[in-house]
């Protein structure tokens, strides 16, 4: 609920500040150019169709750019020196993209150029940077008060995990954690303290009644595998799950904090993408699979034609996967088997499996079967490029032998992967370990460039035929 408040803070406050600093740019633009010989006062100047529709049309930009940045993933442990240079950036690139604009505009006054380009670079941060530098100092002191905290549960009881959080509340300031609780992990011999303890098999409902906003996880001794499974288990609930660093290095052997109020923890739910390449990855991805079903859309058809007048049976095959956060989803693809291909125990294909059709083959042969996934990529279902959801009978097997496989729940699925990529199609269990090595190498190095890199290898597979 505070994220929210937070978050509607920011972006009504921007809105604001987006609009005010045209109209005050405009104020400032009429005073130094001369407009009144084309306009004969301010108000025809401001209240010409041209002004209104600016008025408008480039605040709204600049909140575009405001998303981009990321600036309102993460609200309320904000860094103000990292909010001061964000701000300052962002409302730099608008700027430049307003600049980009006018060079096109034939009533282009270019002796001014340089003078206005700062002066509304110098006006756009004033306004913006001002009422966020207030919401977020007051915030800031809220949490150091203790006025805000967020409930907390902790999984673990041992001396370890009791030390841990009597280190929390020594701290000068509060950082914002409200510890209700440990939870027993089985197996674990139980330090002394004040606090509840609750049991792990009824976690469920201690998130729901006491109201749960993150997770730390502070299992006894270093038991990797334990740890991983834990984390597994955590991801449905869609809260932070924090780590000591400690324990992090164990993971991933990277650290990245996720805040600078002196919990050492971090945050193992997040992306590993900044903020700012998670926001612009999801828009790439919109765009992109809206564009995608728009040209493809006759070819589309087509498929569709040929399988409803070539074997019995739909046209879309339906698959529950598991996704981000191990939340399950309807994966759509274009049906390449024949009707009820499997009966109760899931079964993965096979290069010459016999339930594949005569045309199945060509669709996969050239990946078309996987189109109708664009759709589930606009639905947030998917990603263009992620690691390939499984269903949850193989999931499980999976993580019965390679429990580092949950960190994968971590990022959205893809239609495409590094694995994919490099490895093809997994026929078995073992095949789908030696993928997700892969698939952790991603995981550990995702950036933009790396997603273009993997989409031009896919594009490639695709022309060369070699998708089987």
């Amino acid at each position: 609920m505070i994220n929210k408040r937070l978050r509607v803070r920011y972006i009504l406050w921007d809105c604001f500040a987006a609009l005010a600093t045209w109209f005050t740019f405009n104020i400032y633009r009429y005073s130094i150019l001369p407009l009144d010989k084309m306009y004969g006062s301010f108000f025809n100047f401001i209240s010409s169709p041209r002004s209104i529709a600016a008025q408008f049309i480039y605040p709204l930009g600049m909140m575009l750019i405001f998303y981009l940045s990321g600036y309102y993933n993460r609200v309320v442990f904000k860094s103000r020196a990292g909010e001061f240079f964000t701000t300052l950036i962002s409302t730099l690139v608008w700027v430049l993209s307003i600049l980009f604009l006018s060079l096109m505009n034939k009533y282009i006054y270019t002796e001014y150029n340089y003078n206005l380009v700062f002066s509304l670079w110098s006006i756009a941060f004033v306004w913006i940077y001002s009422g966020r530098w207030f919401i977020t100092s007051r915030t800031a002191k809220l949490i150091h008060n203790g006025n805000i905290g967020f409930n907390t549960i902790v999984l673990g009881c041992s001396e370890g995990a009791v030390n841990l959080i009597k280190s929390i509340k020594n701290l000068k300031y509060s950082v914002g954690y409200n510890i209700v609780g440990f939870v027993k992990l089985e197996g674990e011999k139980c330090c002394n303290s004040n606090l509840p303890l609750f049991d792990i098999s009824n976690l469920d409902n201690i998130i729901k009644e006491e109201n749960i906003k993150k997770v730390i996880v502070s299992p006894e001794g270093n038991d990797r595998a334990k740890t991983f499974n834990l984390i597994n288990s955590l991801y449905k609930y869609d809260l932070p799950i924090m780590l000591e660093a400690k324990e992090y290095e164990i993971l991933t052997s990277r650290i990245r904090l996720s805040d600078i109020y002196g919990a050492p923890f971090v945050d193992v739910s997040v992306l590993s993408l900044s903020d700012m390449q998670e926001n612009i990855k999801r828009f790439i991805d919109i765009i992109f699979s809206s564009i995608a079903i728009t040209i493809l859309s006759p070819l589309m058809a087509y498929v569709a034609l040929r399988i409803k007048f070539g074997s019995k049976g739909p046209v879309i095959y339906k698959q529950k996967r598991v996704g981000f956060k191990r939340k399950e989803f309807t994966m759509y693809k274009f049906r390449s088997m024949i009707e009820n291909a499997e009966e109760e125990t899931p079964m993965l294909s096979s290069r010459n499996d016999q339930r594949i059709t005569k045309f199945g083959k060509w669709l996969r042969k050239y990946r078309i079967d996987e189109l109708p996934q664009f759709w589930n990529v606009i639905k947030g279902d998917m990603s263009l490029v992620g690691p390939r959801p499984e269903r949850k009978y193989f999931v499980d097997k999976i993580i019965e032998r390679a429990p580092y496989y949950s960190l994968l729940h971590r990022v959205r699925p893809g239609i495409t992967s590094w694995g994919m990529v490099n490895y093809g199609y997994a026929r078995n269990i073992d095949e789908m370990i030696e993928r997700l090595k892969f698939d952790i190498l991603y995981l550990e190095n995702m950036s933009l460039l790396i997603d273009f890199k993997i989409l031009f290898y896919t594009v490639k597979i695709v022309f060369t035929g070699r998708g089987m």
